[in-house]
């Protein structure tokens, strides 16, 4: 499956997208279902995003449909990261001077999207280390897949994920300071 012809979405992208749309919502769903509290970000708007994000990326060649899913969850996890970030700029009003109402300052970050961003940070540093395992908690945490469904995008057994994943939250509850 090739990337991006002319830098515009191939047909192949497209119409891998089209027959994964419904699995990505079911992604989507789980992503945002875990955190309901994100409820300005719905299930359409997280896999709308996730498809211009891809359609306007230099894409690696995936070889099957389970590959783009596998990337999908890092677009999707950047997505609800971004989202949350952008939130929190606009609540505290950017570079504008800050004026509290009442004594009430901004409300405060949500413990969802503070663990969703402690989260995104370790998984970056993962990455360094092991990027196998960082693309383990991708897809668990940020994407919601199945075991089967990351070792088929990872091209390994679902024993060897199941490893990864222990491992991953081992290192990943050492750096979160849990």
């Amino acid at each position: 499956m090739n990337g991006r012809p002319n830098g515009g979405v191939s047909a192949e992208i497209n119409q891998v997208f089209r027959e994964t749309y419904f699995e990505l919502r079911r992604i989507a769903h789980s992503r945002l279902y875990r955190n309901e509290r994100l409820t300005l970000l719905d299930t359409t708007s997280l896999v709308h995003e996730c498809y211009l994000r891809l359609s306007n990326a230099e894409l690696p060649n995936f070889s099957s449909p389970s590959e783009l899913l596998g990337y999908s969850a890092r677009v999707m996890r950047s997505v609800v990261v971004d989202f949350i970030r952008r939130r929190h700029a606009q609540c505290r009003g950017g570079d504008a001077e800050h004026t509290s109402l009442d004594g009430l300052d901004v409300a405060p970050m949500l413990p969802c999207e503070q663990e969703i961003l402690e989260v995104d940070e370790a998984v970056q540093v993962l990455a360094q280390a092991e990027p196998r395992l960082a693309q383990v908690v991708e897809m668990k945490y940020f994407g919601g897949f199945t075991e089967l469904e990351i070792a088929e995008s990872l091209n390994v057994t679902e024993r060897t994920v199941r490893r990864d994943w222990e491992k991953a939250r081992e290192l990943l509850r050492v750096a979160l300071g849990r």
